[in-house]
């Protein structure tokens, strides 16, 4: 199946351009960003002042929440606020249970947001048998409840979003897709369906879900199936429930990315659990980023393509001690450009000494390896630490391992009994080495490129990899230089994170000594890798951005949650704010919190609910007992 225009040459997917208001999505125009209020949409001072705030800061799309037919009618006024104040920004309706709500607000804003899984469908989280009589009978019903919001739309020149959300696909389409991507796209098919027989064509896509994944594959099969279908309907990208800080900002880098940097994308979401303004910033980085990429030298095409960009399928490769295999990614810190090296150096890679005790301490994030390049360490190094050598400098003493240029490895005869690692672009693919790399099982490959491009490079030498049979593991490295350390957390999180995601890749190594500090360094690159799912090394919080159906603070919350549970490597925990998003964008979770009154929090294991309406006060503690009922519970050092 075919889901962008080239594996090897940047291309935008084409799609129709629409116009949302004043701002065409789509088509020429460039990608655009968007954002969500978090203020209650009664409160027209509030949201207009917040959204004032976001419209400042680079969003070119302000959505509102509309759950009931007060805050629909209450668009008119808000919109009626900004006019006065010279903001003409789209507004968006996001709508999910009351069809009554949305077709008010498809008369006031220029574009609303509706859920397939919520909107006409049912979401009870019951196992059903549809034969398919009953699921044509329910395909109809749903085109009764939809038609008269399409027709409303099509009368009043309102563009709409049909959004899907993997945590809430109705129980009709789990009966018959489960939970899955392609669940996800079917979801939305049915409504672009219905819109085209009422030729109404205003109208983008949206496949999102907090795990990247998942929500990759979604829009691939998306766009695979429109081509299919003959659409081309402009996307709307987003990962759900991203979170907070670096964690957050790396996995929105590594979804929206990965996807814009394929050319699929017309707008852009960066969901955080923060103030919306803060979204912007971060949005731009990733755009920055892609824009970049455009203008790359060529790449020769790929004929036969071996890559999973559908499904996740990890490439096979040899075990060469801790590499590759079954084993996680690994993490390979750079010290080869530091004036001198001592044992405290080694705190930045999460190891610390104890003199008292003479020994180390190893962190849940501690690397695998570090490059000292031509470096002589007069001290004895933690055991589980990797060192790698320039070749020459590991001729000399013979201490751990070697990096070796294509051409050392090819003409020296003493290597490493153990581990050689061969520093190699995609133009050094020569005939030799992959005969040689075929039957040696210490090498691992050290991967670069100096091509505007690199995700695209890198990806093609992975198919001659796959395609020759060869099945040497390989380290994913970036060098970045002259970046600020946010736009390289952004950067560096797509580069390599559009790699891991479809399996591909036994390592990261990021080289940027003049852009951010070795102990940020080593975080970022565990934080791609769990980003990506392909090593967990932390907690990971499942949190919603906030929004005016948000019942308490999330923002609040959110720190007290982690204070208390940071050490639970592994451990997945959903926090949403209402209950519209929140049992099923935890699907992915866990243990979940989640807001379902005033005041008032009801838990979950899994998706199942375990305690209902405990008192705010009381739910971080409740959630503990939970999680320690469930045996994932340990104590802090």
């Amino acid at each position: 199946m075919k889901y962008c225009n080239s594996l090897t040459k940047y291309s935008r997917f084409f799609t129709r351009e629409v116009m949302v208001g004043n701002v065409g999505i789509g088509g020429n125009n460039p990608i655009r960003i968007q954002s969500m209020t978090t203020t209650n949409t009664m409160d027209t001072e509030a949201t207009v002042n917040e959204s004032i705030r976001m419209i400042n800061a680079g969003c070119e799309l302000v959505r509102i929440t509309a759950p009931s037919r007060k805050e629909a009618e209450n668009l008119q006024n808000i919109k009626n606020e900004l006019l006065k104040r010279g903001y003409n920004t789209p507004l968006v309706a996001d709508i999910h249970y009351t069809p009554k709500a949305a077709e008010i607000a498809a008369k006031i804003v220029e574009k609303v947001r509706v859920n397939p899984g919520n909107y006409a469908d049912k979401k009870k989280f019951e196992e059903i048998e549809y034969t398919d009589d009953s699921y044509k009978i329910e395909l109809q019903r749903i085109k009764e409840k939809f038609t008269p919001l399409v027709k409303i739309c099509k009368k009043y020149g309102t563009a709409m979003r049909i959004g899907t959300n993997h945590g809430s696909l109705s129980d009709r389409i789990l009966s018959r897709y489960g939970d899955t991507p392609k669940g996800m796209v079917e979801s939305a098919m049915e409504f672009l369906r219905i819109c085209k027989d009422e030729n109404y064509l205003e109208i983008i896509i949206s496949m999102k879900a907090s795990n990247t994944r998942v929500m990759v594959q979604a829009y691939r099969l998306l766009v695979a199936e429109m081509i299919k279908e003959k659409m081309n309907f402009p996307l709307h990208l987003g990962v759900t429930e991203a979170g907070e800080g670096e964690d957050g900002r790396i996995k929105s880098a590594v979804g929206i990315g990965t996807l814009l940097a394929d050319g699929i994308g017309d707008t852009i979401r960066v969901s955080l659990t923060e103030a919306p303004e803060f979204e912007m910033p971060v949005a731009k980085k990733i755009i920055k980023h892609v824009n970049e990429i455009k203008n790359h030298q060529k790449i020769c095409s790929l004929i036969k393509n071996p890559l999973h960009s559908f499904d996740y399928k990890k490439r096979k490769t040899n075990t060469v001690m801790n590499i590759g295999g079954k084993n996680p990614p690994i993490v390979k810190g750079d010290f080869s450009l530091k004036k001198k090296i001592t044992p405290a150096s080694f705190f930045a890679l999460g190891y610390s000494y104890s003199i008292p005790l003479d020994k180390w301490h190893i962190s849940e994030m501690a690397a695998d390896y570090v490059f000292v390049g031509d470096h002589n360490l007069d001290f004895e190094v933690p055991g589980t630490l990797g060192v790698i050598y320039n070749y020459k400098k590991w001729i000399q003493d013979k201490k751990g391992y070697p990096l070796l240029t294509v051409n050392e490895y090819l003409k020296e005869k003493v290597k490493s009994e153990k581990i050689n690692m061969i520093y190699t672009c995609f133009s050094d693919l020569s005939q030799e080495l992959t005969n040689k790399l075929k039957t040696d099982k210490t090498a691992v490959l050290l991967i670069d490129t100096n091509n505007n491009n690199g995700i695209a490079e890198q990806r093609r030498l992975f198919a001659e990899l796959i395609n020759n049979k060869i099945k040497t593991p390989v380290v994913i490295g970036r060098t970045y230089q002259k970046m600020s350390e946010q736009q390289l957390q952004i950067s560096s999180s797509v580069d390599i994170g559009a790699l891991l995601i479809d399996g591909l890749g036994d390592g990261i190594f990021i080289s940027a000594s003049e852009c951010i500090s070795d102990q940020n360094n080593n975080s970022l690159s565990f934080g791609i890798l769990q980003a990506t799912r392909t090593r967990i090394s932390k907690t990971e919080y499942i949190s919603c951005p906030s929004c005016g159906r948000t019942l308490f603070d999330l923002q609040e919350t959110t720190a007290k949650i982690r204070k208390e549970t940071d050490h639970l490597k592994g451990v997945k925990i959903g926090i949403m704010g209402c209950i519209v998003n929140g049992p099923g964008e935890m699907a992915d979770a866990d243990y979940g919190y989640v807001g379902t009154g005033p005041g008032k929090i009801t838990l979950y294991k899994e998706k199942t609910v375990v305690e209902k309406n405990i008192a705010e006060t009381e739910a971080v503690n409740a959630l503990i007992n939970l999680i320690k009922k469930h045996g994932d519970w340990i104590e802090k050092n």
